[in-house]
């Protein structure tokens, strides 16, 4: 499960792979969970047949998802990935499931930890 990765830094790099220009306040390059950052999304009027509109948005939220029901941003350290078998179930992501909320993160790198060196190994 990546918690970091770091985002498209060069503004026509990110307009030639997803066709958007990034927003002004894109957040931070380096992100973890509950920071600020740029994602994609299919703009809101996309369906209104105007040409001028286009397909995709480029806008800044924060990295994790806050629910509706949320009271605290804190949630999105705990809610930034989903896993197949239960996204439809689960309270955290089931109504963004079910109106097909996605998004496209811009990332040029992605860390993973290695769970198996021992730098992550727990003492017993």
């Amino acid at each position: 499960m990546c918690s970091h990765y770091q985002a498209v830094k060069e503004r026509e790099r990110y307009y030639r792979q997803f066709g958007a220009y990034p927003p002004e306040d894109a957040g931070k390059h380096d992100l973890w969970p509950g920071y600020m950052g740029s994602f994609i999304r299919r703009h809101p009027h996309a369906d209104v047949g105007d040409e001028a509109v286009p397909p995709l948005e480029a806008v800044s939220g924060m990295f994790g998802l806050v629910p509706h029901w949320a009271t605290d941003t804190k949630i999105a350290r705990q809610t930034y990935n989903a896993r197949s078998e239960t996204v439809a179930q689960k309270p955290s992501f089931r109504d963004a499931w079910k109106r097909a909320q996605h998004c496209i993160i811009p990332a040029q790198a992605i860390y993973e930890p290695d769970w198996g060196s021992p730098r992550f190994q727990c003492n017993k």
